[in-house]
């Protein structure tokens, strides 16, 4: 009991025997809050506590859609980043939805500094029922902020992509749609510039790139440097992509100097000195600074820009965004490891659950999320890998074909945190900030940096943190 309720109790029990020594005449005997015989309604009066016992929230892969809960009647806040289909895709599903649940309500909000702006209304308990979960969220912190969808091993049966956001066993977050980490690039640009087979190596790429540049008014690698937000997708290839390890995420913590050059091109060194080169050969826009996010769909979709580092999310909204969808293709991330290609396969952004709301909201999100993810379609016409394990892959991925994807291992029981502590405790910000990457492209233009210098500052502040936090050093 809180302390506002505590001091209901005291005042309303005070009056009670106060009424009771000061009555005349026949004394009649008041019951007690907590007696036998006080009502649930007198003691809800007296107290402010719900007498009523709280509804079970059930497992996600527990609900049969339009079967159960179907009387349930509420209205539901959903916080998203997706600025562009709130009033289309977004407002479709709405409809579509309440021929199931004709009396859950649903209003979304769309937030354009989406991360930054949600990961402060994380720190009340009011921001709404549902959210896309920021990566700023340590795992910690989930039991404090989300309602579990279920147990991991259960889940991960029917549904892909789970370990992002699960803690002690229990998933937080269910994936959106999941994504290849790949590059997005224009098929005609390719072909003008007289490129028949796609780059498996940073060295081919950045030769593409020279081709594209000597030969097209394409151009051959788009930054996208001013959103920030878009320069953190190059910290998506260092795993899988890069190595092929399932566990590399994992060994990360415990690696010594694991951003030094391996001599190999492959790793964390291959995948930014790729974009380091890439600057300094002068094989991106002019001035990166003066980048649009928003305009950069229009130009790929038009041919005048050659190649984009993004997630296979990207796919659908640049064929979308002009009269050529045709010419938008996606191909593996230029990395080789012993005479074959991965890439990094994981989940977008991750549904969450307000621990605060009510048991009515918690219900009824638990069957929204499932209806999105069982229902809607939305991986695939994202362009996305789906969530249920079932569903087939849409044609996004026809160059792939040849590539391994790689889908990080959970973490070991004990280190469910440990990279994220490491990560906060370097100040490096992998996955987590944008920065560390925005410091390649502006060395690389100053000549102040070489790519080994940024390296041996990452690897020192790495080191650090292992003293720090005490991490044991065993690769």
């Amino acid at each position: 009991m809180n302390l506002k309720k505590a001091l209901s109790f005291f005042l309303a029990l005070v009056m009670a025997i106060s009424l009771a020594a000061c009555g005349g005449g026949e004394k009649t005997e008041k019951p007690t809050v907590g007696s036998d015989t006080v009502s649930d309604v007198e003691k809800e009066k007296a107290t402010g506590e719900s007498t009523a016992a709280p509804k079970e929230v059930p497992t996600i892969d527990s609900i049969n859609l339009g079967e159960d809960y179907t009387d349930l009647k509420t209205s539901l806040k959903f916080l998203t980043h997706r600025t562009d289909i709130v009033d289309t895709k977004f407002a479709d599903y709405i409809k579509e939805f309440n021929k199931l649940y004709p009396n859950i309500q649903i209003k979304y909000e769309a937030i354009t500094d989406y991360a930054e702006d949600v990961t402060i209304r994380l720190t009340t308990d009011s921001w709404g029922d549902i959210c896309m979960i920021p990566t700023t969220v340590d795992k910690a912190e989930l039991p404090d902020l989300f309602v579990p969808f279920g147990d991991y091993e259960k889940l991960s049966e029917t549904y892909n992509f789970l370990s992002n956001f699960t803690y002690s066993g229990k998933v937080y977050g269910m994936p959106s749609t999941g994504n290849a980490q790949g590059i997005v690039y224009n098929k005609r640009v390719f072909k003008e510039a007289g490129i028949t087979e796609l780059p498996k190596t940073p060295d081919e790429f950045l030769d593409a790139l020279k081709r594209i540049k000597d030969n097209t008014d394409a151009i051959p690698l788009y930054t996208n440097f001013a959103a920030g937000w878009t320069m953190g997708a190059w910290d998506a290839y260092i795993g899988g992509s890069a190595t092929g390890d399932p566990e590399f995420m994992n060994k990360l913590p415990h690696m010594k100097d694991p951003f030094a050059n391996r001599g190999d091109s492959t790793g964390p060194y291959a995948v930014y000195n790729l974009l380091y080169e890439a600057v300094a050969r002068g094989l991106i826009e002019d001035d990166p600074t003066t980048t649009d996010w928003e305009g950069s769909k229009g130009m790929m979709n038009r041919g005048e820009i050659a190649t984009m580092v993004l997630g296979s999310w990207a796919v659908v909204q640049m064929q979308g965004a002009g009269d050529h969808p045709e010419d938008i293709g996606y191909m593996p991330f230029p990395i080789t490891v012993n005479g074959k290609q991965y890439a990094s396969a994981g989940p977008d952004y991750n549904y969450g659950i307000n621990i605060n709301s009510s048991e009515d909201n918690k219900i009824a999100a638990m069957i929204y999320i499932k209806w999105l993810v069982e229902k809607s379609k939305f991986a695939y016409t994202e362009g996305g890998i789906p969530i249920l394990k079932s569903e087939e892959y849409p044609p996004v991925y026809n160059d792939f074909t040849g590539a391994e994807l790689v889908v990080d291992n959970p973490p070991p029981a004990g280190e469910e945190t440990l990279f994220n502590d490491m990560n906060d405790k370097s100040e490096i910000g992998i996955n987590k900030e944008n920065s560390h990457v925005q410091h390649i492209v502006e060395s690389a233009l100053s000549k102040s940096k070489t790519m080994d210098e940024i390296v041996a500052e990452w690897n020192e502040k790495w080191t650090k943190a292992q003293k720090e936090l005490n991490v044991e050093v065993k690769y």
